[in-house]
């Protein structure tokens, strides 16, 4: 049956058009009572309803009750066309998870399509809003669904949350209860109570406390559309927790500062907000305070620090007047012990130390205690001091290794899921090989010197280098990358997935892959195991390493030795051997150095951080030893022809889809960004320019030159500073940007295209090259530039939180081989605060805080004995100087005092400072 809708639009030039939607209409809609999807006998009994019965939840109790639709007793549950629809366009988080259970045939999750069954259909009646038409059409399929069950003597059950739906239900005769109510009867399942959210109204509140009152979001909406009021991102400060930043949207716009609990106004890190800016003599400045919230979980900034800021040009203040989007997810922390176990009402005390704390309701404390659990908010009203929300689940013991795994991967948004069946069924067989007629639609290189040089344990090999010279003089040089596009095609499951992942996870003991392992370690891993598929860049090159042409093709390449960078020097340094593997590599770490050396001269710059990598037991998986990374001249060799590659394609890709290549930029910072390390520099008498990349480089360069009084590592120091200044390099479609530039490798023009194994950016690269040269067709989201844009926002966000998490399972894994452990170690000072300085152990590469403002002990000794010196780096702590990049001596021990935040704790020991160091 077909349903027209004819409108008639008026144009901006005039012109009337006539617009028809047709609706289709069909009497064959699977209902799901069929046994297939739902059971046939309901077992879930709740003393509220006599009957065996189905469950059919609003789109506001999805919205808000996913924790409960998602506890392993719901089953049976009808999900409406309509409430998936809703769904989508409120909450895209939401709705995926809502996917992933209604995919779960366990669940018995059933999605009837009520909006095209003829026997659910209803017009929309004249003046009837949005939502009360969505809220009939799930009335109606109720009421469809109760016909169905009568003559099985079950019922539908619509959950509501909402008064006017549940008593227009009642009317019509349909049985609608509260999810409150439902939930609060079903026999079996109390732990359901605590996964309850909680309503503003749900819980008490201290009236002690009053923050402003927010704006409505159409006052917020006509401020911002004024000037009056700046809206964007909050970014909660990770050293002050009561300070945060909000950068408005717009070009030029400048950060605003965000101070103290009233200023901050109940929004959450990574909230979208609306500020209103402050009279110009109230604008502060960051604090120089580091406010510890493990020993000082009241803090605030104090009054007379506060007045010290405004004194100083202070840079632009606000406040927060209005939420426009919240970020809330659920948190993983553990609950405080305060009070009575018996008690139902505690706080939670997140492990991310820039969310508040949040107050829940709970039944099962006395199980909860000394666990790490799951929180979400529901909501933060005036009158209370913290969030309210409601309990998700329990994770594992603290200090457990696989629990606290967990944790670093859940507060990083890494998705760690076993792949999906429909994932896996897009894979080839294991024992697949390449067809006969795929072989004939490439280059065969297998004749020659192909090899790779990875890190130690790398089963994920994506690059191989080959070099070989011809009888004319010149060189032959070839990177080859796994053609992992050959197995990931457009729009299937799997390549949706690894788009959603966006990037392969690296932590110490464990690999979070973006594609599942057959690919990864197996059939697109370019091992010396036997032949693979490889999208190859080519080029001739002089003794010069000027390029004289490059091409680009599909191949089929063997790898002659997969090497590790210890294995692949040896063979360079070891005059005896003249294979020609070893001779191709000598002559490809020839023309790196080349390279190198020009880049550096165009003003690319070579910056610091410290690695490490742990040694585990190979039973336990626990670290027992630690080293500093040690990088040799073949890490750099296989760096450069990976650059080189991906500038390479960069130009090809962009010269061919100039409004949808997707490129890779790295902005230039502002000037102001580098005072702390040019001040720090100057210290010890270096001066450093910094008005170009090249003349930055040239700085850095010429600082590494011996010097009197000044410690060689100090060179070192001044580079890891000099990261800490620049902004993170992004992808973004070209289309969208005029800016192509990648200030550190001072490239005009820069993507990546050489690690498709373990980044979904270099797959839509690989898709753009091969359609460039005619290898493979292209495809509507390719050329898409809005779509490319989106993809690229998520895979910015995705490695951003790759890292985060990588870091975080350093920090675990350095925790756990220090425990029990107490070392003395040097360390430099990189940073001074007004309360501590931070230092950085260079054997561990570990950095951590020292608190001047406190004993050995924890126990605090105040400020007055301490002069700040911000523009000088220094602090005079009882009469005992430090300055940045000063050599001390520290202590290092594990700190298991606080059992939500166990640390590394750093004690001075040497200079000595009387009330402070470690005796």
């Amino acid at each position: 049956m077909l349903k027209s809708k004819v409108l008639m639009v008026k144009t901006r030039s005039g012109k009337i058009l006539k617009i028809v939607r047709e609706h289709y209409l069909r009497d064959d809609i699977d209902n799901g009572l069929n046994g297939v999807d739902l059971d046939d006998h309901p077992m879930l009994e709740n003393d509220l309803i006599s009957s065996e019965h189905y469950i059919i939840p609003d789109t506001n109790v999805v919205l808000k009750q996913m924790d409960v639709l998602e506890h392993s007793c719901m089953r049976n549950v009808i999900i409406l066309q309509t409430v998936m629809r809703e769904t989508k366009h409120r909450s895209a988080p939401i709705y995926k998870r809502l996917r992933t259970i209604t995919q779960n045939k366990d669940k018995k999750f059933h999605v009837f399509t009520n909006e095209h069954s003829i026997d659910t259909w209803c017009e929309r009646r004249p003046k009837e809003s949005s939502n009360d038409y969505n809220d009939r059409f799930i009335r109606v399929a109720t009421q469809f669904y109760n016909e169905c069950l009568s003559e099985r003597n079950q019922k539908a059950v619509l959950l509501t949350n909402d008064k006017a739906n549940c008593d227009l239900a009642k009317k019509e005769g349909l049985l609608a209860v509260t999810v409150e109510d439902y939930v609060r009867n079903i026999v079996g399942f109390p732990e359901l109570l605590d996964k309850l959210a909680k309503a503003d109204e749900a819980m008490e509140v201290d009236k002690s406390i009053s923050y402003p009152e927010h704006l409505k979001l159409s006052q917020l909406q006509t401020g911002i559309k004024s000037g009056r009021f700046k809206q964007g991102k909050l970014n909660i400060s990770r050293q002050n927790y009561l300070e945060g930043k909000v950068l408005p949207q717009g070009e030029g716009s400048k950060e605003i500062l965000i101070q103290g609990r009233m200023h901050l106004n109940r929004a959450v890190n990574e909230d979208i907000v609306a500020v209103e800016m402050l009279p110009e003599n109230q604008w502060s400045l960051p604090s120089d305070v580091i406010l510890d919230v493990s020993v000082q979980p009241g803090a605030e900034i104090s009054e007379s620090h506060a007045e010290d800021l405004k004194k100083k040009h202070g840079i632009p203040t606000g406040k927060v007047v209005g939420i426009i989007k919240r970020s809330w997810r659920s948190y993983c922390g553990i609950l405080e012990s305060f009070g009575s176990p018996d008690m139902t009402r505690h706080l939670f005390t997140p492990a991310e130390r820039r969310i508040p704390r949040i107050r829940i309701e709970t039944r099962q404390a006395k199980l909860l205690i000394g666990q790490r659990i799951v929180v979400a908010i529901d909501s933060w009203p005036r009158f209370s001091k913290y969030p309210q929300g409601h309990f998700v689940k329990a994770l594992g013991e603290i200090g457990d290794k696989d629990t606290e795994n967990k944790v670093l991967l859940l507060e990083h948004d890494v998705a760690h899921e076993p792949f999906s069946q429909a994932v896996l069924n897009c894979l080839p067989s294991a024992n697949w090989s390449i067809p006969d007629e795929e072989l004939r639609k490439r280059e065969d290189l297998r004749g020659l010197p192909i090899c790779s040089v990875d890190p130690p344990g790398c089963t994920d090999i994506d690059d191989c280098l080959h070099l070989r010279e011809w009888t004319d003089g010149n060189l032959e040089v070839g990177v080859h990358i796994a053609d992992v596009t050959h197995f990931i095609r457009p729009g299937t499951a799997l390549d949706i997935e690894a788009r959603s992942r966006g990037t392969t996870v690296y932590l110490c003991d464990k690999r979070i892959d973006m594609v599942p392992e057959l690919l990864s370690s197996n059939l697109c891993s370019l091992r010396d195991d036997g032949d693979r598929l490889a999208f190859s860049c080519i080029w001739v090159m002089n003794h010069n390493a000027e390029i004289i042409s490059t091409r680009f093709c599909k191949s089929v390449i063997r790898s002659k030795a997969s090497m590790t960078y210890a294995q692949a020097q040896m063979l360079i340094d070891d005059a005896t051997q003249n294979d020609d593997v070893t001779i191709g590599l000598r002559g490809l770490n020839k023309l790196a150095k080349i390279l190198k050396a020009r880049r550096t001269l165009n003003g690319a710059l070579s910056l610091s951080s410290p690695e490490v990598r742990f040694h585990v037991d190979s039973e336990t998986h626990d670290p027992i030893d630690l080293e500093t990374k040690k990088l040799r001249d073949t890490n750099s060799m296989v760096e450069e022809f990976m650059l080189l590659a991906n500038c390479s394609v960069a130009e090809k890709i962009q010269k061919e889809f100039s409004d949808c290549a997707v490129l890779r930029r790295h902005p230039e910072p502002p000037k102001s960004n580098f005072d702390v390390l040019v001040n720090a520099a100057r210290t010890r008498g270096l001066e450093l320019s910094i008005n170009t990349s090249r003349e930055l480089a040239l700085s850095l360069d010429e600082a590494e030159k011996p010097a009197e009084n000044v410690h060689p590592y100090i060179s070192v120091l001044l580079r890891i500073l000099a990261t800490r200044c620049m902004y993170q390099a992004v992808y973004f479609c070209s289309g969208l940007e005029s800016d192509f530039r990648h200030y550190g490798l001072a490239a005009p023009i820069y993507t990546h295209f050489t690690s498709p194994i373990r980044r979904y950016s270099d797959i839509m690269v690989h898709r753009l090259l091969a359609a460039s040269i005619g290898a493979d067709s292209t495809f509507s989201d390719l050329l898409n530039k809005q779509e490319i844009q989106q993809i690229c926002n998520n895979l910015n966000f995705r490695h951003r939180m790759a890292q985060y998490a990588q870091r975080a399972s350093v920090a675990l894994h350095t925790q756990m081989f220090f425990r029990g452990k107490m070392v003395d170690e040097q360390g430099f000072i990189i940073v001074v605060r007004k309360n501590a300085v931070q230092v950085l152990i260079p054997k561990y590469g570990l950095e951590g805080t020292v608190f001047l403002d406190r004993d050995h002990q924890g126990n605090a000794v105040g400020t007055s004995n301490l002069e700040y010196n911000e523009d000088a780096c220094e602090i005079v702590a009882n009469g005992v100087l430090l300055k940045v990049f000063d050599e001390v001596t520290v202590q290092i021990s594990h700190d298991a005092s606080n059992i939500q935040h166990q640390r590394i704790n750093l004690h001075l020991m040497k200079p000595k400072i009387e009330g402070i160091s470690a005796p």
